[in-house]
């Protein structure tokens, strides 16, 4: 079965080594991460979804941020591992940024109480559903990213540094850049173990 969709899909892979020869410009990359994240789907249309993408100093500034954030708990012994694995990310063009905004969550809790356990788990899956999105659109114009998760150790500072508003919660960190090096060969486990079908 052909499907020009599902080809996109298959060409996103987590890239680590990244660079800085991306084709793109930094305002054709950042457009591309809007259009991503306006047309992802959330329930009740919630559009709870924030995004901050950086380039430049702005984005070694992150990494630079993470970096002081984790010397002060990874034991000495261990931190050059990690000082190498920040700098890989640092490597990149840019992150983009993904928040999820508290406020609106908590204002649909309150208008519809009868699901109010419910908003926070959906605005988890809005959230994937928005790094997904733009990581298969930046894999689309052939450019690598991972998905990190230093939140919330650098929550605060993240906010401090950018002046974002209280409301917005760090969910992940997607550092992007040029494909210096194509990720392995992707394995799978069995599909009678994932899938069922009734008919």
């Amino acid at each position: 079965m052909s499907n020009a969709f599902l080809d996109v899909v298959k060409g996103r892979r987590s890239i680590y080594a990244i660079g800085k020869n991306v084709a793109q410009s930094e305002d054709q990359i950042a457009a591309l991460v809007k259009e991503a994240v306006k047309y992802s789907p959330s329930s009740f249309n919630s559009q709870s979804s924030r995004v901050v993408v950086l380039f430049g100093h702005q984005h070694q500034k992150l990494w630079n941020i993470t970096q002081e954030t984790l010397r002060k708990i990874v034991p000495e012994a261990a931190f050059g591992a990690t000082e190498t694995k920040l700098a890989s990310f640092a490597a990149g063009v840019g992150t983009v940024l993904f928040f999820e905004d508290t406020q609106v969550i908590d204002a649909l809790q309150k208008q519809f109480a009868a699901y109010a356990d419910n908003f926070p788990v959906w605005s988890e899956h809005s959230t994937g559903i928005a790094q997904f999105a733009v990581w298969t659109a930046l894999a689309q114009e052939n450019i690598g990213a991972t998905l990190q998760h230093y939140n919330p150790l650098i929550d605060d500072e993240v906010k401090n540094s950018w002046h974002l508003p209280a409301s917005w919660k760090l969910r992940a960190q997607m550092p992007f850049g040029s494909i210096e090096q194509l990720a392995g060969e992707k394995t799978f486990i069995s599909d009678e173990e994932r899938f069922r079908v009734f008919k």
